[in-house]
């Protein structure tokens, strides 16, 4: 009875308005008929979250230990499917960011997890990692070409007319290429040995703690996107324009771009039968997007990449531990295939980070840029802001690299931990916000709430685990 009561009053009575105001009211636009058109954001995932989980992170752990916690990769998807869904549902419903969400609650939630977002990638370990592995091609010093690289990164940013549209196209080509290489691997770089030993991922599951908490919780918050990239689900669906995102302006470039007009804190639809039915198409639609691009590649990357770490130097006495195992691991490609693989596996390497690090500047900004916006700077365009925070992300990276911080592994585990944290929090928001503010229809049930429980129990204990192992060893 309580639900029906819901359902009739206005949704807009259900914004909290203490720090923002309420949305306006519109009819949420038709479902796309077909699957393909809507393509794009859960690739866009996809290509930035295949980065340092599935070309350093599990890898490395697989050069260890074997094949004992490619599970956990399994694990750190279907809790970010998800979570990226209850991210989407938020905005599919009222084309507001999560972030924005939050920051009803409290003004200053959005600000808090950009904060952390910013700390997590002030330390460039992806395009480090692109850098070291070009390096493996063309020689050279790591540093002075992944300050090329980000240099390029905000060239890139600024120049695209629309900003996702560059980005969807990137990410597009990179997950291709990476396709490619997990074909031609497939076939020719791993034997039967390593095959048969595919079981293994089921049949001797474990949790290697020797290796450390951080580098595990990193494995598993990594899985595919992580952090603060989960939570630009929304901005990348919005510019998309699934939903209410619709009715939003996209991020367009202060050079090449056409200027729109400011967008508005949101809009919202009242649950009427034609409404509803746009609803559910949108919802379906958005659930298959994600489940066939950002799941499924990225799981079947993670073993891949995993399995030819473990069949070319897995057990290998004099492997080292940290990224140039990747080195010893073209190097031994070359003799076991061909020149031409080994090379192969380190360019497909050099585009996946680079693109990856493109990614996480841009994610990073946007998070940023909506928060500012929407809740501190009220009359400056998004765009713009945008645009700063790029830039400055850019150079300071290139700071952190000319002070010297430039070992890859180690800045990959801080961002994941950082991450890990980041997910644990926003995960209880999402339940509470979605709970809470949407109509009684559109409000997550059953085993999505469940999921959202277990994040918050998975990535709580995950952070207490790795703070109190890193406190000890600072202790000594």
């Amino acid at each position: 009875m309580s639900e029906d009561r819901d359902t009739r009053s206005s949704v807009l009575e259900r914004f909290p308005t203490r720090h923002l105001p309420a949305p306006q009211l519109r009819d949420l636009p038709p479902g796309p008929p077909r699957l393909l058109p809507v393509l794009g954001p859960g690739v866009v995932a996809a290509g930035v979250g295949l980065a340092s989980g599935e070309f350093i992170l599990y890898p490395y752990i697989a050069s260890q230990v074997g094949l004992v916690f490619v599970w956990a990769a399994l694990v750190g998807l279907v809790t970010q499917f998800f979570i990226n869904m209850e991210i989407e549902r938020y905005t599919l419903a009222t084309g507001e960011t999560a972030l924005t969400g939050f920051s009803r609650f409290w003004k200053h939630w959005g600000l808090v997890f950009a904060l952390l977002a910013y700390f997590a990638n002030l330390w460039p370990g992806w395009v480090t990692s692109s850098a070291t592995l070009l390096t493996y091609l063309v020689g050279g010093s790591v540093t002075p070409i992944a300050i090329v690289m980000l240099v390029v990164i905000g060239a890139v940013l600024t120049l695209a007319p629309v900003v996702y549209t560059a980005l969807e196209r990137i990410e597009t080509f990179k997950v291709v290429a990476v396709l490619v290489l997990v074909v031609i691997g497939a076939t020719f770089a791993i034997d039967a040995g390593a095959w048969g030993d595919v079981p293994d991922i089921v049949t001797r599951a474990t949790v290697p703690s020797e290796l450390g908490f951080a580098l595990l919780t990193g494995a598993l918050a990594f899985a595919g996107a992580g952090g603060g990239q989960n939570l630009c689900q929304s901005n990348w669906i919005r510019d998309k324009g699934f939903g209410m995102g619709a009715y939003v302006p996209r991020i367009v470039s202060p050079v090449t771009g056409k200027p729109e007009a400011a967008p508005s804190t949101g809009y919202a639809f009242e649950p009427t039968e034609g409404n509803l039915a746009h609803w559910r198409r949108w919802w379906r639609v958005a659930n298959t997007e994600q489940l066939v691009t950002f799941v499924l590649i990225t799981f079947i990357t993670i073993t891949f990449t995993s399995l030819l770490a473990y069949a070319t130097v897995f057990g290998r006495p004099d492997l080292a531990n940290d990224i140039s195992f990747v080195q010893t691991e073209g190097e031994v490609l070359k003799d076991v295939v061909g020149d031409w693989f080994g090379t192969l596996f380190w360019v497909v390497g050099v585009i996946s980070l680079f693109a990856a690090a493109l990614g996480i500047v841009d994610y990073t900004s946007r998070l940023g840029a909506d928060v500012l916006r929407v809740s501190y700077l009220k009359r400056t365009s998004e765009s713009k802001v945008y645009f700063v925070l790029v830039w400055g992300l850019v150079l300071f990276g290139c700071v952190v690299l000319l002070v010297g911080l430039t070992a890859p592994l180690v800045l990959l585990v801080i961002s994941a931990v950082v991450g890990g944290f980041m997910m644990f929090i926003y995960s209880g928001l999402l339940l509470l916000l979605n709970r809470r503010v949407l109509p009684a229809p559109l409000r997550p049930r059953g085993v999505r709430v469940a999921v959202l429980v277990w994040a918050v129990l998975l990535f709580g204990t995950l952070s207490v685990l790795t703070f109190n192992q890193q406190v000890q060893r600072l202790l000594g």
